[in-house]
């Protein structure tokens, strides 16, 4: 399996020509979780259209504010111990039918995606960079004890799906908005026993929700308490599951009733030192200038495995060496910076804000987007963080720009994966 993932990960990601090359490739039946099943296949996939179709609702209406809001259709495909993934359903929109004993609802083996589908200036549908998604699913699905897939075929769904309903519920004329898109695996094993559950259940919703990046005064996050961690070496952090984010709710509850946006959280290292690890369930990216005066983009590293690989700090950390370090001219008002994956203690914060040395700050993740920050708060200390250009810093503008036109298709680029719905 781990071949098969490091091939997917070094990859192209070529939209049309991405799922061409990668389906080419004769995967491994064996070690994926299927040895002799019948793996996950799209082609199999059936089709039933509702006869109730919804209205689509206006862009930040209460039906979007709410989050409960999704389009017609859904994909769900069964998976067995004994006879491996059945075939696909594309079906009306609606409740799932699980036992009360199904042990997804009482030992948390779940986990599940998110992405976006976005309708672009030209008219096009996209996806970005989903072969990212599919990959880091199959981690949290082995992470879980839940079965395995060949990553192509899940990025084919996901397409046949945003084919069906995105023309109607992201139309041509709302080009520069999105779709969210939610996979989610989880054990229908009806059973108490604890064990690798022997029945599963793969579906596909694309919901309806806002923006949530556009912030006037940037988000204000409140520094967890000492007592209180996310994530530990060892744990799960590094995948995304249901487990991860329950817990922290408590947490971000408390934090918006004194008047902050998130959370931002903070591990003790072995010394005791505490370090910066997400902001909310978004990656945590700090631009500032080190005591010899270099530019630098700065942001937790992945060795621990007590975060997500996030795909928005991937991409952004990727577009930061191609354009703004090396021979590169920086461009667009953004000097040439050092990118650097580093821990980051609170102490390094605070000194560097008492040096004036701190340029932005901003949490980047599906939902979050580039969001820049204003202000955290560590005990009784009150971190202002610069945004130089009002409601936002230069490098927080220059990444969601750059971002925003390969997903909304200003730009052409290998990340985006153009959606064939034939409109």
């Amino acid at each position: 399996m781990a071949l098969y993932v490091q091939a997917l990960k070094s990859s192209s990601e070529v939209g049309s020509s991405s799922i061409d090359q990668i389906q080419s490739q004769k995967a491994p039946t064996t070690g994926l979780g299927f040895t002799g099943l019948a793996p996950l296949d799209a082609s199999r996939l059936t089709f039933t259209h509702t006869a109730n179709s919804r209205a689509v609702p206006l862009s930040n209406s209460p039906e979007v504010l709410s989050g409960e809001t999704c389009t017609d259709h859904m994909i769900t495909c069964q998976w067995t111990a004994s006879g491996g993934w059945l075939a696909p359903e594309l079906k009306p929109y609606g409740p799932l039918s699980l036992m009360p004993t199904s042990s997804s609802l009482h030992y948390a083996i779940q986990c599940f995606e998110g992405l976006k589908l976005y309708r672009g200036f030209d008219g096009r549908l996209r996806l970005f960079r989903p072969f990212r998604n599919a990959v880091r699913m199959l981690d949290s699905a082995k992470r879980i004890s839940l079965p395995s897939f060949r990553p192509e075929e899940w990025v084919k769904l996901v397409a046949k799906l945003c084919a069906v309903d995105g023309p109607k519920w992201l139309p041509k004329e709302r080009s520069g908005h999105f779709l969210y898109i939610r996979p989610t695996l989880i054990s229908n094993d009806p059973s108490l026993s604890v064990k690798r559950p022997a029945k599963a259940l793969f579906y596909i919703v694309i919901s309806c929700l806002p923006a949530v990046d556009e912030r006037e005064k940037g988000l204000r996050l409140l520094a967890s308490q000492a007592d209180m961690v996310r994530a530990w070496p060892g744990g799960f952090g590094y995948v995304k599951l249901g487990a991860n984010y329950g817990p922290s709710m408590l947490a971000g509850d408390e934090a918006k009733k004194k008047g902050f946006e998130q959370i931002l959280w903070l591990f003790r290292n072995e010394n005791g030192i505490r370090e910066v690890t997400e902001a909310g369930a978004s990656n945590f990216m700090l631009v500032w200038r080190t005591r010899e005066g270099r530019l630098q983009l700065a942001t937790a590293p992945l060795d621990r495995q007590i975060f997500l690989d996030g795909i928005t700090r991937r991409s952004i950390l990727d577009l930061a060496r191609e354009r703004l370090s090396g021979d590169s001219d920086g461009g667009e008002g953004g000097e040439k910076i050092e990118i650097k994956e580093r821990r980051l203690s609170m102490d390094d914060i605070v000194a560097a804000c008492e040096e004036d040395r701190i340029v932005e700050a901003f949490a980047v993740g599906t939902s979050y987007f580039v969001s820049p920050v204003s202000l955290i708060q560590y005990g009784e200390k009150a971190l202002e963080i610069p945004m130089v250009e009002g409601s936002t810093g230069v490098y927080a503008r220059l990444f969601k720009a750059w971002l925003k036109a390969i997903m909304y298709g200003l730009e052409k680029h290998d990340w985006a994966y153009l959606v064939d719905s034939k409109e």
